[in-house]
């Protein structure tokens, strides 16, 4: 039995509608980078880095909770990801896909590597808000940020993607209770670039994730996310999630360890307070702990915009200690380049 490398290219895969083999590969990635749009050099570089003599690729980390760093991961760990993916979404050799993401980042750049270790039949698009806007194909597969799919809702109604994966991102309620009416298979995501992508998932509306093959999950005295997956890190990896740990293969995802709140002596999570509020404010928004002579720390409910009457009936949904001590607007929120709020650098921004 032959042993898959980094370096085979399945028999079955299609790039926008044209098989490609390894040499093809290679003029397809040149020409990309020499005449192609910024989001198809990414592409270019990407392959060109990826079919070369070194064993690894240099990736960097989205910089959600500290600065970004590079990190080296392997080519094979790689390609272990996207068979554990292909194994547990069912992915078949021949599957249509739809590319969106961009391929600078992991996300992006494992969707090809699954196409071509797969065998699958790619369709790639610049990557945007409202990737769905200008196509009338249906796919078998597709990986969407949440700003996409809710751009999106409405072709996903017609029925033109089967099987939808969701990550960056926490999914919110207020989607998450859109995308379950949809007549199709979506899940949200677990993972990080050091994890290469997810390493579980969920379906849309379910509490627990479940990991994919090969990969077992624990916790540490933090009660934080362990993960020990054999073939794609030597090494297990701690990470800064607070979980609840069903098994060795499930868990509930509770927020980051990074944001919990002691407001006299009572531990608030951040991320299970905006859950709360989800439907009911119309902007983005988050909560972070601010320090406060009494308490310790305090909750403060940061709001994106110019500033807006907030009825108090809005906090109803709230426990007695989660509700907000304070109500800050800010004009504009600091993202990561992949999407995600930067809670610290976003205040910073407005001297507080």
């Amino acid at each position: 039995m032959s042993i898959i490398t980094y370096k085979n290219i399945h028999n079955r895969f299609k790039l926008n509608g044209y098989h490609i083999t390894l040499d093809e590969m290679f003029y397809v990635a040149y020409c990309f980078v020499k005449e192609g749009e910024p989001f198809e050099r990414h592409i270019g570089n990407f392959l060109l880095d990826w079919f070369d003599d070194k064993s690894y690729i240099e990736l960097s980390t989205s910089g959600t909770t500290g600065t970004p760093k590079v990190i080296k991961i392997e080519k094979q760990a790689m390609l272990e990801s996207a068979l554990a993916t292909g194994d547990f979404f069912n992915l078949k050799p021949g599957d249509t896909m739809l590319h969106c993401l961009p391929t600078n980042y992991v996300a992006g750049k494992m969707m090809f590597v699954r196409s071509f270790i797969l065998g699958l039949d790619m369709k790639f698009v610049e990557p945007n808000s409202d990737p769905l806007k200008n196509i009338d194909e249906e796919f078998d597969f597709c990986a969407m940020v949440p700003l996409q799919a809710k751009n999106s809702l409405k072709k996903l109604k017609a029925g033109k993607i089967k099987k939808l994966i969701i990550g960056g991102v926490k999914v919110h309620k207020a989607l998450e209770q859109e995308l379950v009416k949809l007549p199709m298979e979506i899940y949200e995501t677990y993972g990080m670039t050091e994890t290469i992508t997810h390493i579980a998932a969920k379906k849309i509306g379910e509490k627990a994730f479940t990991t994919l093959p090969n990969v077992l999950v624990s916790t540490d005295e933090r009660q934080c996310l362990v993960i020990k997956a054999k073939n794609i890190s030597k090494n297990e990896i701690v990470t800064n999630d607070i979980v609840n740990l069903i098994s060795e293969t499930q868990f509930i995802w509770e927020g980051r360890i990074d944001n919990v709140i002691n407001s006299g002596g009572v531990k608030l999570m951040p991320e299970q307070i905006e859950d709360k509020l989800s439907t009911l404010i119309p902007r983005r928004y988050f909560v972070y702990g601010q320090s406060d002579e009494i308490l310790g720390e305090k909750a403060v409910l940061y709001i994106e915009g110019e500033s807006l009457d907030m009825e108090e009936s809005i906090f109803s949904v709230l426990d007695k200690y989660e509700k907000p001590k304070e109500i800050v607007f800010i004009t504009k929120f600091k993202d990561t380049a992949t999407g995600k709020i930067m809670r610290k650098e976003s205040i910073d921004l407005m001297g507080l």
